[in-house]
């Protein structure tokens, strides 16, 4: 009788351990099942955050492109009206040719002619291979030497990636890309520059800006043209605090 009522004891815990670790699986198996309904929400809630982000940005692309080419337009039409109000007044026709030279001058139009075009990218080289993988990008302080010497070498209009240069033009480094008016660029970086070829490609001279990057494993080549485009800066130009001496 005894042994019976120790084999029915005995039976209670079996079942007892093998009902809770039924109930530990099954509670296991439900907080796996949260967490990945969490992680699936999660997911989906991301993307339509950046589906309704990515929405916006080309709603607000397209009403600047629209603006514009409004804008573009009504300069044109600008341009028209001095052009016939400036017919056969010698004073008038002046003053619209310091116009224009001040709108070439300031990066305001689009300009073409001879001069260099200067690509630079980032190394090839493995990043493991050295001991600074950051020596085998391009930086900031790389573009500004290169945009410094094509000035001092005579350049009149210069671009990189088609973003004009202008006096108060903005280059920064922001990750793995530069900030340049404002606009993020990447590698390769395309700088055309307009001016004299000959003295321009003075650049790529023994010991030059574009040789120190070559040592350096970074992309680094320039080639003469005689048909270049640049185009105007597209963004606004504001003084703030310099006024003008009457």
């Amino acid at each position: 009788m005894k042994d019976n009522h120790n084999k029915k004891i005995l039976d209670n815990k079996k079942v007892s351990i093998v009902l809770g670790i039924m109930c530990f699986a099954l509670t296991l198996a439900i907080c796996i099942q949260i967490r990945s309904v969490e992680y699936t929400n999660s997911i989906v809630s991301n993307n339509y955050e950046e589906n309704t982000l990515r929405a916006e940005v080309l709603k607000y692309k397209e009403k600047y492109d629209n603006k514009y080419n409004d804008l573009e337009k009504a300069e044109k039409e600008l341009e028209t009206e001095r052009e016939n109000s400036t017919k056969n007044n010698s004073e008038l026709i002046d003053k619209e040719e310091k116009i224009k030279q001040a709108n070439k001058i300031l990066g305001l139009t689009e300009v073409t002619g001879p001069g260099v075009i200067v690509t630079l990218s980032d190394s090839k080289k493995d990043a493991n291979s050295v001991l600074n993988p950051s020596t085998l990008l391009v930086h900031d302080v790389d573009i500004l030497g290169v945009v410094n010497e094509l000035k001092n070498a005579g350049a009149e209009a210069i671009s990189i990636n088609e973003q004009r240069i202008i006096p108060n033009t903005a280059i920064s480094c922001g990750g793995n890309i530069i900030d340049i008016n404002g606009e993020k660029v990447g590698t390769p970086f395309t700088i055309k520059a307009i001016g004299l070829p000959e003295q321009l490609a003075g650049l790529s001279r023994p010991g030059g800006y574009l040789e120190i990057l070559k040592n350096a494993s970074v992309g680094a080549d320039l080639k003469k043209s005689n048909n270049i485009t640049i185009p105007k800066y597209t963004g606004v130009i504001n003084y703030e605090y310099a006024q003008t001496i009457k």
